[in-house]
């Protein structure tokens, strides 16, 4: 009996011995690493001139109506400031900048504001709208103390971070966290991995850096979920994705991504049953554009690339990622699963940027008509690039801009006018007829209950879920 007493007694003191360990991994404070990050960390205002007409008339006419044309000319385009806060943070002493693209995009003045008290102006190294990035210089002959990049790629679901940033214009604000999910897709750009954190994120803190607790930079704060503010769910970029962006547009002034000329899909469970592959895996190949690397290499439509340059691709959204990382003009093998064997190919990478898939129409296109979306009793149109640009926008951003909500909309206590509809159901809208189909579709359904991705009017992307009746 005594035996079983000391055994058990020295099993209880060995588990709360491990659970003294363990406790350490908890910070007692921030204060130490905030107060060393802190003088790193910079707020950006920026100013641009837009244009607006006004109306000098208390109604609108209908579209297509004589009287629209007639008094049209009556409106006197007037031209105001807009002001935009964002944050950013310091790798370099000579004060280069690193930011995001949408924070600084079409900014006439930047200027910079370091603890707190100096202001510099800045002008942009280089920006990279597809990743979000952007890099400031400082004009200015001072020194600064910079601070480093960390592995993302060692960053763990759970472990403590803190974000450094300027929200709603406090500048010097410090919230910390943990790392809720990794390599998390919401359909912002075309390349996402980004680090779920419920670290307090809201406007403001756009660009700001997200640390680790050795104080070096693992992402870079770029989105939230959130219908007014934080609810707990951001999003950052990698610091491994960001600093081979950062690198480029330091030396280059512009990114140089790898080009294999391809459009790629998700290789469903039908898809490798029928291709007898032993489980969904690789990126099915829809499309091969004429004289890409991937033609000439004699890729062709229904191969499934299984592994790109040593990298194994269990999904297809891996796929973009790693070839956007490789150099350009590197030749890599390409092992691909074609006729139910696999067999491998050696590809010459382009430029993506210089590519014709990457160039995009200077067509002007016709403005833009309200189209009514019955089932949802709202009035929507097309979304323009100079919407794009007015309210900076990612550049590959499509969908609806909500002109009008109907009394009886299922949306009207979900969003509001100049909301802009980007998703329905995680699939892009393009068009109003994109979006019908989706909604009918739900309708015919037994859930009657759509997903949205939209921008609100503060250009915030969140998703809501909307009981259609």
């Amino acid at each position: 009996m005594n035996k079983i007493k000391i055994i058990l007694i020295t099993l209880v003191f060995t588990f709360g011995l491990s659970i003294q360990s363990n406790s350490k991994t908890v910070p007692a404070s921030f204060a130490d690493l905030a107060e060393r990050l802190m003088p790193s960390v910079v707020n950006i205002s920026t100013t641009q001139t837009v244009t607006t007409t006004t109306n000098p008339f208390p109604f609108q006419f209908p579209p297509g109506s004589p009287f629209e044309d007639m008094f049209k000319e009556f409106g006197t385009p007037q031209e105001r400031k807009s002001a935009a806060l964002g944050s950013g943070f310091i790798i370099d002493e000579k004060g280069i900048v690193v930011t995001n693209n949408h924070v600084i995009q079409d900014a006439e003045d930047i200027v910079v504001r370091v603890n707190g008290d100096q202001e510099f102006n800045a002008k942009v190294i280089g920006a990279d709208p597809l990743s979000d990035i952007a890099v400031l210089q400082l004009d200015t002959e001072e020194k600064f103390t910079p601070v480093a990049f960390g592995d993302s790629d060692k960053a763990r679901i759970g472990d403590w971070v803190i974000a450094i940033g300027n929200p709603f214009g406090l500048g010097g604000t410090v919230t910390s966290g943990i790392i809720s999910a990794r390599n998390r897709s919401i359909g912002l750009s075309r390349y996402e991995d980004y680090i779920q954190t419920d670290a307090s994120i809201n406007s403001g803190n756009s660009g700001g850096p997200l640390f680790d607790m050795n104080g070096d930079v693992i992402g870079i704060n770029t989105a939230i979920l959130g219908r007014n503010g934080s609810i707990g769910i951001g999003f950052s970029i990698p610091s491994n994705s960001a600093k081979i962006v950062i690198d480029q547009l330091i030396e280059f002034g512009e990114t140089k991504r790898g080009w294999l000329g391809v459009r790629i899909q998700e290789v469903s469970q039908e898809i490798a049953d029928i291709e007898k592959l032993d489980e969904p895996r690789g990126a099915l190949v829809a499309s091969v554009a004429e004289n890409s690397p991937s033609a000439k290499a004699g890729v062709k439509a229904g191969d499934i690339i299984l592994e790109f340059n040593g990298v194994k691709i269990n999904q297809m959204k891996e796929l973009p990622t790693i070839v956007a990382k490789t150099k350009v003009g590197s030749t890599v093998k390409v092992k691909i699963w074609r006729n139910k064997k696999e067999i491998t190919k050696n590809v010459l990478l382009g430029r993506l940027e210089t590519s014709d898939d990457f160039k995009v129409s200077e067509k002007q296109s016709e403005t833009p008509k309200d189209l009514i979306i019955e089932d949802l009793k709202i009035t929507v149109r097309t979304l323009t690039k100079e919407d794009i640009k007015t309210r900076k926008l990612p550049n590959q951003t499509t969908g609806l801009i909500v002109t009008k909500i109907g009394n009886s909309s299922p949306l009207r206590n979900s969003i509001s006018e100049n909301s802009i509809i980007v998703e329905a159901q995680k699939t892009k809208i393009k068009t109003a007829s994109d979006l019908e189909k989706i909604v009918k579709k739900v309708l015919k359904s037994n859930q009657k209950t759509i997903l949205f991705a939209i921008y609100n009017t503060q250009n915030q992307r969140r998703y809501i879920g909307v009981k259609l009746d």
